[in-house]
């Protein structure tokens, strides 16, 4: 396992995360802390999770396990975010101080911890003012109940606001950003990225294989069926079957995380993690295993380090579509500059 500061901070984490989606859903609990005890065997110091994830369970498993192993938690950097719905009141969603509140206070609870050391804005709340939201991250740091302030799922310029807004009225920093990021959808190199960069904000991607599509096991203009997540539902999400399937682009891109995989004799997963965990502003990778076989497979990328060719094919072939303005090559232009040649 390799090891990064958490964004600008000085709090030390694994590159890879395991991500709790699944806990309480797909995983139950016996699945659930077998696949923490292997992650901590492994060497992961970081684990994610929400509120929204099974409503609750996902953080109340995190949480027995924690007390069945005492000696666990000084270990650990533990995230969870707020934001979605918990419940059929008003105010039981949102970024609003009276929602975040009552969220952060019950995520403690489950969890069983004092404080989260990462705290997070699960999506923008277009109802909240941005400095509500901000100002309630400080006054939680203050009383001691999160370490850190990050965001999930926001734009280019939410985050730019947000990060310049805690400048401004002297708040603590924004310090990491959790948006979906994979060699499938790299839009968020266009705004995000050089944001994250601008401002010293570590990337924690989520869904890192496409929703299973970057492990080679769909095919071709073959709908899958069976116990996968496309299988039980191909039209489930960014990751459904018939888009990606209809671009000429994601074949392209599995065929050379294939043979690089057949190369080194790894897996596709192995790979594509690799090559994530190597992009610009990247802190850590979050992992959504369903089954411990499964997050083995995905913590052999733990050390995995792709050489420059490589890394070349798999940029090239997965290249987003861009227009020439503003991201393409005419936008590029527009807003370089060299220094002037010298003597």
């Amino acid at each position: 396992m390799r090891y990064r500061t958490l964004g600008s901070t000085g709090t030390v984490v694994s590159t890879l995360c395991l991500g709790t989606m699944t806990f309480g859903a797909e995983t139950d609990e016996a699945g659930s802390f077998a696949q923490l005890d292997r992650f901590v065997e492994a060497g992961g110091t970081f684990i994610d999770t929400a509120d929204v994830y099974s409503t609750g369970v996902s953080e109340d498993i995190i949480g027995r396990w924690l007390r069945s192993r005492p000696d666990v938690r000084d270990r650990l950097v533990i995230a969870t975010k707020g934001r979605f719905p918990m419940g059929p009141g008003t105010n039981d969603a949102g970024l609003s101080r009276v929602h975040l509140t009552r969220a952060l206070d019950a995520s403690l609870r489950r969890l069983g911890v004092e404080a989260v050391d990462l705290y997070q804005a699960h999506a923008w709340d277009p109802l909240t003012p941005l400095p509500e939201t901000l100002r309630f991250f400080d006054d939680a740091v203050r009383a001691g109940k999160i370490r850190y302030a990050g965001v999930s799922n926001f734009t280019g310029w939410q985050l730019q606001k947000a990060a310049l807004l805690t400048q401004h009225l002297n708040l603590t920093p924004i310090v990491t950003l959790q948006p979906q990021y994979n060699l499938l959808a790299r839009e968020i190199e266009f705004e995000l990225v050089p944001v994250c960069e601008n401002e010293g904000i570590g990337i924690l991607p989520w869904s890192p294989l496409g929703g299973g599509w970057l492990t080679g096991k769909y095919q071709r203009d073959n709908t899958p069926t069976g116990a996968t997540r496309l299988g039980e539902n191909p039209q489930r999400g960014v990751e459904a079957y018939a888009g990606r399937n209809a671009e000429e682009r994601t074949w392209r891109v599995l065929d050379a995380v294939r043979q690089i995989a057949g190369d080194l004799g790894v897996s596709m997963s192995a790979v594509s993690l690799a090559w994530l965990a190597a992009r610009p502003a990247v802190t850590s990778v979050i992992l959504g295993a369903r089954t411990t076989a499964q997050l083995d497979d995905n913590l052999t990328a733990a050390d995995l380090v792709l050489d420059a060719e490589q890394m070349r094919l798999l940029d090239e072939v997965s290249a987003p579509p861009v227009g020439d303005y503003p991201y393409g090559a005419a936008g590029v232009r527009q807003r370089a500059r060299d220094l002037p040649a010298g003597s």
